[in-house]
């Protein structure tokens, strides 16, 4: 059972390494022009630091869920983000938005930190929430001119690849001693989260 679940992880985060190089050439237009796009897409969560404890958060949150819950909750995030990233990008302007997305990381940490066992559908339903957040503000930052569609696809596989660090991470924490360093992880997330408050 252990055996599989650390392959699933292996796999997952395999797989959002090769998606980047293919996402890259799956947009039309000026190659040069479209690149910097996805470029400029690929850099924005990890310029973030709230985005990219979130979006790793999203991942340990998942394996500790376990189950389908290790491929659903992050497909979800990425699936609302990118709604969210186009809603930015058309003006949709969100209240409170920073403020949000400060929430979401605290949440996500406080969620691992309890180990909390929250319903799959629910569970889909809260990051499908913070991924609205998340993507808005992705939209809305896209630089002037950048190409939409090659600047999400960056944006999208950041994510999708810091879910895997998540569901890689979060199994060899789960598995080195009995949870209590993932939930160790939980707290760094948290951590942060307070300390990008106080910033």
């Amino acid at each position: 059972m252990t055996t599989s679940k650390s392959l699933f992880s292996k796999v997952a985060l395999a797989a959002a390494f090769a998606l980047v190089p293919a996402l890259a050439s799956a947009h039309p237009g000026h190659p040069g022009h479209d690149q910097s796009s996805f470029t400029s897409g690929l850099l924005h969560p990890v310029l973030g630091m709230d985005h990219l404890l979130a979006m790793v958060a999203v991942g340990l949150w998942a394996m500790q869920l376990g189950g389908r819950a290790r491929w659903a909750v992050p497909a979800t995030f990425v699936s609302v983000m990118l709604l969210g990233g186009f809603a930015g990008v058309g003006g949709f302007v969100v209240p409170y938005l920073e403020q949000g997305i400060l929430a979401s990381v605290l949440i996500l940490g406080l969620l691992i930190v309890m180990a909390a066992r929250v319903p799959m559908v629910a569970s889909m339903g809260l990051v499908a929430a913070f991924a609205l957040l998340h993507g808005v503000a992705h939209g809305a930052e896209m630089p002037v001119g950048a190409n939409g569609l090659a600047y999400g696809a960056g944006f999208a596989a950041t994510t999708v690849v810091l879910h895997g660090c998540g569901l890689l991470g979060g199994d060899l924490l789960r598995n080195a001693a009995q949870a209590a360093w993932l939930r160790a992880a939980g707290v760094a997330v948290l951590t942060g989260g307070f300390l990008l408050a106080l910033s």
